[in-house]
């Protein structure tokens, strides 16, 4: 009787696994953890027995600090580190790394890989930067805020693919492929707004030994070397030079995602005799010994074959397999709980539409940015293109839908947040002005990125009605 407990747990406990493993394929699934740690920050930011803990925690400095007893040394790396900065400066990097990663794919090999694919989302997504880039600069312009213009630009492709694929066949499969290679290239230009708009005074010579290292990493690729290691170490070299240079430290994942080989060592015809001639040694190792499949030598051609199997995909590929439940499951909701934790000392912040003449309104271009700076700018660049005969209208597609669907173009947030994160800085901004700016900020992308989807939720589903009645008169 007493194994009747731990057969039921152990029952549990795999059904939870199970249970476990399919949530996390969902394409909705980050969305929602996502969402849930908003929630939480938001908690833990405003209730009167953790907030104090929330912000000290976060502020908590971090660094490794080597000292010699006489004094002659004293090092502190990173320097003014905090615990908000290692998730911003650190563990997004390997958000942007694999960022980096899947527009790579993309333009190598996916929706992005030839011009006529290409020209429609990318000219889509230089539309939904700068109509949204011009609202903000319309409204802000000449105050202290307006240094924020790149904040609405940026779309979430988890939660904009989320929802499509909650919405299911309501929406054309040509539309969603449209929607996720606009969010990559909208990513690919948002990365550059922050490489050129969001940096801090750039150290040249750090700079210049950065892009050495670049360099030599790049022609050991050419060279054709994929062995992962010749590619990580030098990523580790770069961050930190960057870090110090005065660019975004950020920004080093993006670059060195795109010196990973997608080749794998081992083409079709090498796998193939390789593969038989492990096979055939594995199947004589049988008589070999009494043990139990497997015995010694089949363990030792076992390994030989799990390897062979993984130099035969390229390290780009397995890289971005390896990260991506690792970014969208821990690192991004990290960030979520880290950045979207606003503590509500001033009601004007959900106040999107009020306006101070020094400050301008950053939270009215923002929430008016995404809400409809993103649809419009897509909608009209999707349609110059396509009258000017640049790209195709997308199968089965109308402009009603599409409008639609560039509504959820308009979901901003970790992109929106993290530049967010980076604005309002500058020579004579009082710090306390900035952060006030920032928290409003952040207020005005969460509302806006709702907004955006709640509302194009509710226009595709009225769109796709509509077109059903039509279609049976």
């Amino acid at each position: 009787m007493a194994l009747i407990p731990i057969y039921w747990w152990n029952k549990e406990v795999h059904n939870f696994r199970i249970s476990q493993q399919k949530f996390s394929k969902q394409p909705w699934a980050n969305g929602v953890v996502l969402l849930a740690c908003v929630a939480v920050a938001m908690l833990l930011a405003n209730l009167p027995f953790t907030k104090h803990a929330y912000h000290a925690f976060l502020n908590t400095s971090l660094s490794l600090h080597i000292a010699s007893p006489g004094g002659g040394v004293d090092w502190h790396f990173p320097r003014e580190m905090t615990v908000e900065k290692f998730i911003n400066d650190i563990l997004m990097v390997i958000f942007f790394f694999t960022v980096g990663l899947e527009i790579k794919r993309e333009v190598v090999c996916g929706e992005l890989s030839s011009p006529k694919k290409a020209m429609l989302p990318v000219i889509a997504a230089f539309g939904g930067v700068v109509v949204p880039a011009l609202i903000f600069t319309a409204i802000n312009h000449g105050t202290l805020s307006a240094s924020g213009w790149g904040i609405p630009t940026a779309t979430d492709i988890a939660f904009a693919v989320g929802i499509l694929s909650i919405l299911g066949d309501k929406v054309p499969v040509s539309l969603k492929v449209f929607l996720t290679a606009l969010a990559i290239a909208d990513d690919l230009i948002a990365i550059l707004v922050v490489a050129l708009f969001y940096g801090g005074t750039i150290n040249l010579g750090l700079l210049g030994v950065a892009f050495a290292v670049i360099l030599f990493t790049f022609v050991l690729k050419r060279l054709g070397e994929k062995r992962l290691f010749f590619f990580l170490f030098p990523a580790l070299i770069v961050w930190a030079l960057f870090y110090y240079s005065g660019i975004h430290a950020t920004m080093s994942g993006v670059v060195m995602a795109f010196l990973i080989p997608m080749e794998a060592r081992y083409n079709k015809a090498k796998f193939h005799r390789r593969h038989h001639i492990l096979l055939e040694n594995l199947n004589r190792s049988e008589a070999v010994s009494d043990e139990d499949f497997p015995n010694g030598p089949q363990r030792h051609y076992l390994r030989h074959l799990s390897g062979l199997s993984k130099r035969s995909i390229g390290p780009a590929y397995r890289l971005e397999h390896l990260l991506n439940p690792w970014v969208n499951f821990l690192i991004m909701p990290i960030f979520a709980l880290a950045n979207a934790g606003v503590e509500i000392t001033d009601p004007s912040y959900f106040n999107v539409f009020g306006y101070d003449a020094a400050l301008g309104s950053a939270s009215m271009g923002i929430f008016l940015g995404l809400l409809l700076g993103k649809p419009v700018g897509i909608t009209l660049a999707s349609w110059i293109a396509i009258k000017c005969k640049v790209g195709e209208m997308p199968a089965k597609a109308t402009w009603a839908m599409l409008f639609a669907v560039a509504c959820l173009g308009g979901i901003g947030f970790t992109m929106s947040i993290f530049v967010d994160t980076l604005s309002f800085a500058g020579e004579g901004i009082p710090a306390e002005v900035t952060q006030h700016l920032r928290d409003a900020g952040k207020i005005a992308v969460l509302l806006g990125s709702l907004c955006a989807g709640v509302f194009g939720s509710l226009l595709i589903t009225a769109v796709n009605r509509l077109q059903k009645g039509r279609e049976k008169e």
